[in-house]
């Protein structure tokens, strides 16, 4: 799979807000400030095509891109920023449940976690939630570039040791935005779960 043609379509807050569900979506979903936006850019080979910010939390809508006139790729609100209020919080993690459980046209979630570090509470929470979805998911190590083997060995069995805590199995997969490593794979399997149904 190559990304050919993409367009941003609408952002939304909630449910009803979001586009027919007609065409299959691929989900990005991880902490605030993990590389959802650089790795949306580094996928469709664009340099501002997901706003990056340096302030964790900018992301507080879903945002559809359409994507070769067959599928959206999502940018869900990123979680565990603590200068948004509990309120908010609340009802982002309300929406991301609900989006996660319920859209029939869900296929695939990227589940982004820095490689840096071990996944965090709010991570393992969502390893355990996306076990309720029906789309294939796959867990995304972001930044790898930044780590020597040795480390990005360690990085992959904490990840590993992190699901198999929540009763999760995911393929893991390492990638960089700054060197593109992990670009092909991701769109191979990205391609083969919207395929799938």
């Amino acid at each position: 799979m190559e990304v050919r043609q993409i367009t941003f379509i609408k952002s939304a807050e909630n449910l009803a807000q979001m586009p027919a569900e007609d065409l299959p979506e691929v989900a990005f979903i991880g902490r605030s400030n993990v590389g959802k936006s650089a790795l949306l850019n580094m996928l469709c080979r664009r340099r501002s095509l997901a706003r990056i910010s340096a302030t964790p939390g900018k992301t507080q809508t879903f945002n559809f891109y359409e994507v070769n006139h067959g599928m959206y790729f999502v940018d869900i609100p990123g979680y565990g920023y603590a200068r948004v209020s509990k309120k908010a919080r609340a009802r982002w993690r309300r929406t991301i449940v609900a989006y996660l459980t319920e859209r029939v046209s869900l296929r695939a979630v990227l589940h982004l976690v820095d490689s840096r570090h071990a996944p965090t509470a709010l991570d393992k929470e969502v390893m355990l939630l996306l076990r309720q979805t029906c789309a294939e998911c796959f867990l995304v190590l972001t930044k790898t570039d930044k780590l020597s083997g040795n480390t990005m060995q360690r990085s992959i069995r904490t990840a590993q040791e992190a699901l198999q805590s929540q009763g999760a199995e995911l393929p893991i997969i390492a990638t960089s935005a700054a060197d593109r490593r992990g670009r092909q794979e991701l769109l191979r399997r990205i391609a083969d779960a919207v395929e799938a149904v």
